[in-house]
């Protein structure tokens, strides 16, 4: 039997938690066994450390020999604990990477974070570029390539094969949008442009900008999918223009931006750095475009064509389709499950 074990979650507004209830949602749906306990979403301290312990706790428990034990990581304290036990009860284990601490929070040296995730039978990174880095990092079990983090919502994009002749392109941007945490905006603001920018979320100094922005102010996801107002979506982090400046900026050398889904969900082609772990898939399924600093977007869109937008745009929408019937975290699943020769259904 697949199984896996579910956990609190402070609500799912977040990149991460949403990523991980979604993952939880198509295992249920796909008839995987929780071992834990149901899904919380306690946004107190205490309420949702004891709940996560709970189902932990409870979940080693219940796994039976022969089970295949799906994990998202990181889980904090736990991940080893439960790897252990799970293999002296008989059990594989195959664990979802979300973020990797070594990089992001550097909670976690290099070495530390390689010892826990070699706990794993198998894992799902996110592209080619994080399979090959962990590789030669030590890590010895199976890996599989999850490609995009599928983003689940009953919302759908619109269909509209915008932009028309004439009209400026719309350049879209979902996050933080203070100068600190995405400096980049401003810059991009600054610098001479026919584009229009619509900034979403929270956090805009507009007594820092040097030229308008529309402030679109934040949005819920299951709208901004059906309302979005734009062209193309930025995949990009940090102060600079350039692609790879700063530790976000570094990490998206390997990882898969769970932004990156949102903007293909939202039917948009994307504008991502040339050397993202995630521009190989971008160039492949020609779903948008691939720069090595956002200061050459004016004159890439300035030869841009109607006609070539829309087909990114036709290809755009058959992979935010993709995305909201869960077919790359199935897909890499099928694979892993064949990987430690388990048959991935549950008719054991």
């Amino acid at each position: 039997m697949i199984c896996y074990l579910s956990r609190n979650y402070k609500g799912v507004n977040s990149a991460g938690n949403k990523a991980k209830a979604d993952v939880e949602q198509l295992m249920q749906a796909q008839g995987f066994r929780n071992v834990g306990k149901r899904q919380t979403r306690y946004t107190h301290t205490l309420p949702a450390f004891f709940s996560t312990l709970l189902s932990v706790v409870k979940g080693v428990c219940c796994l039976r020999r022969g089970d295949l034990l799906v994990l998202q990581y990181p889980l904090k304290k736990y991940y080893t604990f439960v790897c252990n036990m799970a293999h002296l009860r008989g059990c594989k284990v195959v664990t979802l990477i979300h973020d990797l601490g070594s990089f992001r929070s550097k909670r976690l040296t290099i070495p530390q974070e390689i010892e826990r995730l070699n706990h794993s039978d198998a894992l799902i990174v996110h592209s080619e570029a994080m399979k090959e880095w962990l590789a030669q990092h030590g890590i010895r079990g199976k890996m599989e390539v999850l490609g995009l983090f599928d983003y689940l919502s009953e919302s759908q994009p619109a269909t509209s094969l915008t932009p028309t002749q004439g009209c400026p392109y719309r350049l879209l941007f979902v996050g933080v949008l203070s100068e600190r945490h995405n400096g980049f905006l401003y810059k991009l603001a600054a610098a001479p442009h026919s584009y229009e920018m619509m900034l979403y979320g929270g956090g805009l100094e507009t007594d820092k900008l040097q030229s308008p922005v529309n402030d679109m102010g934040f949005v819920p996801s299951d709208q901004l999918i059906a309302t979005s107002q734009g062209d193309f979506g930025i995949v990009w982090y940090g102060m600079e223009l350039e692609g790879g400046i700063g530790p976000l900026g570094e990490y998206l050398q390997y990882n898969a931006p769970h932004k990156l889904s949102l903007y293909l969900r939202c039917g948009l082609p994307v504008i991502i750095w040339d050397k993202a772990g995630q521009a190989p898939f971008v160039r492949q399924h020609d779903i948008g475009i691939c720069v090595s600093s956002l200061a050459e977007v004016e004159g890439v869109l300035a030869k841009l064509t109607v006609d070539r937008y829309l087909e990114m745009k036709k290809n755009t929408l058959d992979i935010s389709q993709k995305l909201s019937e869960g077919f790359f975290f199935s897909r890499a699943l099928a694979q892993a499950c064949k990987d430690l020769d388990i048959p991935n259904n549950n008719e054991q």
